[in-house]
């Protein structure tokens, strides 16, 4: 092979680098844009109206026709290239405005509002806005364990626009999701021409809605994780080689894309902790198959002697070499975040429950594949999967997936597997990337049957077009009820300006805004100065303060040592008099509350904590607290009944 002038190698890469950015700008101008405009009207509740729904449709329709016009036009007009992939892009960007932006539009929250695994996430943005520095979302004094960079961004985006972090998580989730989305549309865009790039795009879009939007980072992570499978095995493989042809010596690399996959997944280990298990396992897998196939090559003289007999050793260190290049990038951008953890945890006690892997839903019994079920997009997945198997010894994209497939399975088993041993890979979690990975091949195996039609009936390009415009459509309108009772919450949820989206009458939330006047008052300090002791744990997610004791033990730090706090917190409820309950708060390892936030009840002042009850499914187990009101009848205590909260603070705290 000749090699290219350096000039068009840099102009080609420069082309790549402008159609790759502008997707990204345009699709978080597009969400940006939209979202304005559709907050510009005072819409129904989408739990007591269709109105939203039915112009959810409308938009979906309009977003396929813009993406049939895209595809169109890239086969007639060619020379419009980067317009037309373009284009592309802002029809997933669209997809995924129209569809979270329309139905939440008379809520300020987003998808299961505040309730449960949505409370830490919104406190976790709630704390990146407060203050760039990375930091545990709940514990003060303690670096983050849970993955940062999603939350960091969407805090910059709430500082940037004047915003309250939770306030900010809806659209923060959306834009982030588009951008993710147009982003993804242009990698397919670049490695299988804008035609067929747009209905991937679109697809792999509209499956990782239905599996995963209401967990917005991992929605971010499949729709450009999903492009990225195939970077990493065309990385591994080296540059201009075939899958057949195998993987090349070292000189051979295309190093531009190595350091693109290693980048992405040391990112990635910022993002998602599982899905990089999944990501990096299957960059491995590659490498291992490319390994084996280099062995049996050179086993064959025929094959030997068509690709010149290069040397087995050179081209397996080839393979290796890359591998290795991009594992030591990645980890290079994984210990951005990790490293000040992984310090702090060299050297101090931790929590040894093992707790954030101790949940097992149903969905995590089984196998967590999205063909089983009888829906459009089971019918995808399903042709998806028969694609990959019939393509994956000749096509690199098809074998990118079967290698990502065959992750997901081995981590499957091994996480039912472990439940014998009192733990899991939480496995349920990877049916989103999954239907990602087959709704991407479904699209090619309806490629394949549509030139196997045309071949045998003549030119039925037109009625291919509409069937498959028809389809998406159908696809795209069923979000919305597959996405109803995510939705629902985020309209009977109480916001942090104490309103619910139905405008029915709020929750005992809706004291929270007079709890934090308060607290500011009687303090003197500002919310990120004081620690809280509270149950209402969406108090956290609404104010960055600090919380002595977090949601569950499954999402709290190792180094918060959960079910030690929990034993001190009902020590200190066994108090009886003001005098043990100060001796008690002087004998705690960490920073004491000065805040306490009760719920009044004729016993007392309660609190409710939960336990990890695992294997039993709920795995959480809810019990009360009470502390004597004689405890706080001091003057070091100011206490103050809201509602049906009581507010302690504590004088000199």
């Amino acid at each position: 092979m000749t090699p290219q002038p350096t000039t068009t190698v840099l102009r080609r890469r420069g082309h790549d680098l402008l159609e790759l950015l502008g997707a990204l700008v345009l699709g978080t101008a597009v969400a940006m844009v939209g979202l304005r405009i559709i907050s510009a009207v005072s819409w129904p509740a989408y739990n007591t109206s269709n109105v939203t729904r039915a112009l959810t449709t409308l938009g979906q329709a309009v977003v396929v026709v813009l993406a049939v016009i895209a595809a169109v036009t890239a086969r007639y007009r060619p020379s419009w290239r980067l317009s037309t992939s373009w284009l592309g892009s802002l029809a997933s960007a669209g997809l995924v405005t129209v569809s979270l932006g329309m139905p939440l539009a008379a809520t300020k929250l987003y998808l299961h509002g505040l309730t449960a695994d949505q409370q830490f996430r919104t406190e976790y943005l709630t704390r990146l806005t407060s203050s760039p520095r990375l930091h545990d979302m709940t514990y003060v004094d303690l670096p983050p364990y849970y993955p940062a960079t999603w939350f960091w961004f969407g805090g910059r985006y709430a500082d940037l626009f004047g915003l309250p972090g939770w306030e900010a998580y809806k659209p923060w989730s959306i834009i982030s999701i588009a951008a993710a989305a147009a982003l993804g549309a242009a990698l397919w865009n670049r490695m299988v021409g804008v035609t067929v790039g747009t209905a991937v795009g679109l697809a792999v879009t509209a499956a990782t809605l239905y599996f995963a939007s209401p967990e917005p980072y991992a929605a971010v992570l499949i729709l450009v994780g999903v492009p990225m499978l195939v970077v990493i095995a065309s990385a591994l493989r080296g540059r201009g080689r075939s899958l057949a042809d195998g993987p090349g010596c070292p000189r051979e690399s295309n190093w531009l894309a190595v350091a693109a996959a290693g980048v992405f997944l040391g990112v990635s280990a910022t993002v998602y902790t599982l899905y990089t298990a999944l990501f990096a396992g299957t960059a491995v897998l590659i490498a291992l198959v490319y390994l084996v196939q280099i062995a049996l090559t050179e086993r064959n003289s025929a094959l030997a002697e068509r690709m010149q007999t290069q040397r087995r050793r050179v081209r397996m260190l080839g393979v290796v070499l890359r591998l290795l290049v991009m594992g030591v990038l990645a980890g290079a951008v994984a210990l951005l975040f990790w490293g000040p953890y992984l310090i702090k945890r060299a050297t101090s006690p931790v929590s040894g429950s093992g707790a954030a892997e101790h949940y097992l839903p149903e969905g995590g019994a089984v196998l967590p594949l999205p063909v089983f079920q009888l829906s459009l997009i089971g019918v995808l997945t399903l042709a998806g999967l028969v694609w990959t198997v019939w393509r994956m010894r000749q096509r690199t994209i098809a074998f990118a997936f079967a290698a990502a497939l065959v992750g997901i399975l081995v981590l499957t088993l091994a996480s039912l597997a472990r439940t014998a041993i009192g733990s899991t890979l939480l496995s349920f979690r990877l049916e989103a990337p999954a239907a990602g990975i087959l709704a991407a091949a479904g699209v090619f195996a309806a490629v394949a049957l549509s030139r196997a039609a045309v071949a045998q009936f003549g030119d039925i390009r037109t009625v291919i077009g509409v069937l498959a415009a028809v389809g998406a459509i159908g696809v795209a309108q069923q979000l919305p009820a597959t996405l109803s009772s995510e939705i629902t919450i985020a309209y009977t949820d109480t916001d942090g300006y104490g309103e619910r989206g139905d405008q029915r009458p709020a929750g005992s939330e809706a004291y929270y805004r007079q709890l934090h006047r308060l607290i500011g008052e009687q303090t003197g300090k500002p919310a990120t100065q004081n620690i809280v002791l509270t149950a209402d744990y969406s108090f956290l997610s609404i104010y960055p303060y600090w919380g002595f004791q977090g949601l569950t033990s499954h999402y709290a730090n190792p180094l918060a040592q959960f079910e030690a706090r929990a034993e001190t917190i009902e020590r200190w409820a066994q108090s009886t008099d003001t005098a043990e309950f100060q001796a008690a708060l002087a004998q705690s390892p960490w920073p004491v509350p000065n805040v306490f936030v009760f719920r009044y009840s004729p016993d007392g002042y309660t609190l409710r904590l939960a336990k990890d009850v695992y294997p039993n499914d709920p795995n959480i187990k809810r019990y009360t607290v009470t502390f004597d009101p004689a405890v706080f009848d001091d003057p070091a205590f100011t206490v103050t009944e809201v509602g049906p909260f009581v507010l302690v603070v504590r004088s000199g705290g």
